[in-house]
């Protein structure tokens, strides 16, 4: 059996399971009905290894062992698969959000926050800077920033760029307005993402730019975080951020936003 590469990739990634788990499922569905022997030939995964990976297959709800000898394993329909995945995935995620509720208020969160600002305190302020890679990475590190925001937030961006910012930053943008931080953004208006100036109105100022083709944020006249790709010629897997906590690059680029936000 030859299962494409780029087939057991996704699969793995979908269903989260190891490169031999997604082999031996694959061969099994393949067979319908096998032995452990057979589809460890068929597979090309090391017979030593194969009846504990399809023991983990059994207890993950995506094969059933058949009663008798030799020992014979019975592939679940994919699509039973599917939910069988999703419901574990669903009781999973739920226990690691109630395990992290748990942190909040407590003696471990107060330890954490003690080594963050002990540590921060002896870093030059010149020295902070890092490279955010994925676009919601960036947009996560830029909801943190609008989070601590006091006075001001700039945005310079795309057409699309605004649009995506409006829908994913809203509630960020209202908290910080609520604290009367002024938040202005510089952007291309156009009919597709005109409603969201609308949905911006009373929280932030929008004027059309069209002058200056840049996709920059700058938080207080001290944080900046700069996209550094063309957001139209990048995935936003691959899109990147440049973060600097610099009061003298961000005062410049708040000169150059200031200039563009004057222009008619």
């Amino acid at each position: 059996m030859i299962v494409k590469e780029e087939l057991l990739s996704k699969l793995r990634r979908y269903f989260d399971i190891n490169l031999y788990e997604v082999k031996l499922w694959t061969a099994l569905l393949s067979r319908g009905v096998s032995t452990a022997g057979e589809l460890s030939d068929i597979a090309d995964v090391p017979r030593s290894r194969s009846y504990d990976v399809l023991e983990t297959l059994e207890k993950k709800g995506f094969v059933v062992m058949k009663l008798g000898k030799p020992i014979k394993y019975i592939a679940i329909p994919p699509n039973e698969v599917v939910e069988r995945v999703k419901k574990t995935m669903h009781v999973d995620a739920q226990e690691k959000i109630k395990r992290l509720d748990t942190v909040k208020g407590s003696p471990l969160l107060g330890e954490l926050e003690t080594l963050h600002t002990n540590g921060i305190s002896l870093v030059d302020p010149s020295e902070i800077s890092g490279c955010v890679r994925g676009r919601n990475n960036v947009y996560n590190h830029l909801e943190l920033l609008m989070k601590e925001a006091k006075s001001s937030i700039n945005i310079m961006t795309t057409e699309k760029g605004f649009a995506r910012k409006a829908e994913a930053l809203l509630p960020a943008f209202e908290k910080a307005a609520k604290r009367g931080v002024k938040i202005k953004i510089a952007a291309p208006i156009s009919k597709e993402n005109k409603k969201f100036v609308d949905a911006l109105k009373g929280i932030a100022e929008v004027k059309h730019n069209t002058k200056v083709d840049s996709r920059f944020v700058t938080v207080d006249g001290k944080d900046t975080v700069v996209m550094t790709l063309n957001d139209d010629a990048v995935h936003p897997s691959y899109d990147l951020g440049i973060w600097m906590k610099a009061p003298y690059f961000a005062s410049s680029m708040d000169a150059m936003f200031n200039h563009v936000w004057a222009m008619k």
